[in-house]
């Protein structure tokens, strides 16, 4: 039996990298409300851990007739349990953990559940996962996905005096924290605004906790979307599907639920398939041997068009391959459970917050 968690306060608990952590309540209101989404993707006699059983059979019973209704899907309601957070309640038969995230918070977490530590992982392997979750990942590995049609640089900056010298000769840049969840730790600045207090005050505190900042040049960004992967025990890394994404001010708003014949379609309007496909494949040949032995879970890259003018003012359309290596399950891998078959069915995944509570939609568009 496997034991399937939902915790979207990883990123933040990956920050702190502490085992005695508190999630900030948004974070915490997330895995209460949305606890249910491993259910998606369980197994037939899996165990999924929530923190209110009640509502978690509620909720899920919803995604899945919604699911029925508008994308013609059959899940399987009767797969999986749900069980509550409570310490003994599913300690005899868990053979292994798949967790939305591993970090130092959710391993002691479930220690004090009563987990086995042996289906756990070992701090020093939390050590690994954290340090492959550092945004320098994906600035030294992006430049081994280049080629014709992308575009795409990050540098790590240790004193505000390296981002001095990379605004001064880019104009435009946007400053990401190593450690951070979707849409916190990004700042765009300008050379006549990195010298403000705000900014200053916030590269000084970055610089302080987390040891340095990632800066990269600001691109004209058309559209959000990634490839969802799953790197495997075998030591080989599995393409799983692409993720047609929407972001508000750097933060998750929703996805595209269609196949992958129809996403593939949608971004052909701007990236020839075969690039992406060459991307795909060098991932894969890649980060298999980048995650050997370290690593073995679904993760997901973040990628974006960018436009980029010509002399004539006509837009040309470049890939940047890169932006980001979430290691971790990610709600791509989410709308990939909830894909239709059929090309003609075109929806969209949101997560809203009303009524004081989190819900996972999939509305027409």
């Amino acid at each position: 039996m496997t034991l399937r968690i939902f915790n979207p306060e990883h990123d933040i608990a990956l920050a702190a990298n502490l085992s005695n952590f508190t999630a900030p309540h948004a974070g915490r209101q997330l895995r209460h409300d949305l606890g249910f989404l491993p259910a998606l993707w369980a197994e037939k006699g899996d165990l999924v851990l929530v923190d209110d059983v009640a509502l978690a059979e509620c909720m899920f019973h919803k995604t899945v007739s919604t699911a029925t209704r508008l994308l013609g899907l059959s899940l399987h309601v009767a797969n999986c349990q749900f069980a509550p957070c409570k310490p003994g309640v599913c300690t005899v038969q868990t053979r292994s953990v798949d967790a939305w995230g591993w970090d130092l918070a959710l391993k002691a977490r479930l220690k004090r559940l009563g987990i086995d530590a042996n289906v756990l992982p070992t701090d020093n392997q939390l050590g690994v996962i954290r340090q492959l979750s550092h945004r320098r990942t994906a600035a030294g590995l992006l430049p081994l996905l280049q080629q014709a049609g992308t575009v795409g640089e990050a540098f790590e900056c240790t004193t505000a005096d390296a981002v001095g010298q990379l605004v001064r000769h880019y104009g435009h840049l946007v400053l990401k924290a190593p450690w951070s969840s979707s849409g916190r730790g990004l700042r765009f600045v300008k050379s006549d605004t990195i010298g403000s207090s705000h900014v200053q005050g916030w590269l000084r505190n970055m610089l302080a906790s987390q040891g340095a900042v990632m800066a990269e040049p600001y691109y004209d960004k058309v559209k959000d979307f990634g490839m969802e992967f799953e790197a495997r025990a075998e030591g080989d890394v599995r393409y799983l599907g692409l993720s047609l994404f929407h972001t508000a001010n750097g933060a998750y708003t929703g996805n595209i639920l269609a196949t992958e014949h129809a996403k593939h379609l949608m971004i052909s309007r701007y990236i020839p398939i075969e690039l992406l496909d060459n991307i795909k494949t060098k991932v894969c040949e890649i980060f298999a041997s980048v995650f050997k032995g370290k690593y073995v879970g679904p993760f997901g890259i973040d990628m974006m068009v960018c436009a980029s003018h010509s002399t004539t003012g006509d837009p040309q359309f470049l890939l940047h391959p890169c932006v980001e290596i979430n290691l971790r399950r990610t709600m791509g891998h989410v709308a990939l459970a909830l894909s239709p078959d059929d090309d003609d069915i075109l929806r969209v995944m949101r997560v809203d917050y009303a009524d004081n509570i989190y819900k996972l939609k999939i509305q027409r568009l």
